[in-house]
């Protein structure tokens, strides 16, 4: 069995397990998942300014956190597992950079989210501005605003997104586009 495969039924096992009650499947599934879900945290963090102050190991620490706390009743698989992962990292970041504008109260620092969405990055705001956007998204198209999430999030590849979402590639790539462009209207409407 390919080893992909067998992480994939395990994370499934595990879920199904741990919302059946059992604690110790928990501690399975964060040991089963950590290896990925720290090379995601590696490539999320990538994407943001080089002084940032949160690591990658202290990202999946904070996911993790979330994890435990979760609700699991819509979980039914590693696609609903990755998409929260995709979602928490994503308040993880949205938080940290919120308390840091608190903190400094600077603004215009660059830094690059994804090299999908070039244009996004010029302000620190766009962390924000993007968050709402997604909120808005997942109300019009919430296939599309989990494909951004774990695009931009996670620094999943198109491959990697279509396998964890169940789609094909070509569909990824198709939806990918049509989220860019529905974000460049919303975040930068002309005048």
């Amino acid at each position: 069995m390919n080893p992909a495969l067998a992480v994939d039924s395990d994370i499934t096992r595990l879920l199904r397990q741990w919302s059946d009650g059992r604690d110790e499947a928990f501690r399975e599934l964060l040991s089963v998942a950590y290896e990925r879900l720290r090379l995601m945290a590696r490539g999320c963090m990538s994407r943001e300014r080089p002084d940032h102050t949160l690591q990658p190991t202290a990202l999946v620490g904070e996911l993790y956190l979330r994890l435990a706390g979760a609700k699991l009743s819509d979980w039914k698989d590693r696609e609903h597992f990755y998409s929260f992962c995709a979602r928490a990292m994503r308040w993880i970041l949205t938080d940290h950079a919120r308390a840091r504008m608190r903190e400094e109260r600077r603004i215009g620092r660059l830094f690059p989210v994804t090299a999908d969405i070039r244009w996004l990055g010029e302000r620190e705001e766009d962390v924000f501005d993007l968050d709402r956007a997604l909120s808005r998204l997942e109300e019009i198209d919430s296939r599309k605003a989990k494909i951004l999430e774990l695009r931009v999030y996670l620094g999943c590849t198109a491959g990697e997104t279509a396998g964890i979402l169940n789609l094909s590639k070509a569909t990824v790539d198709r939806d990918m586009r049509l989220a860019c462009a529905w974000l460049c209207r919303e975040l930068r409407p002309e005048p």
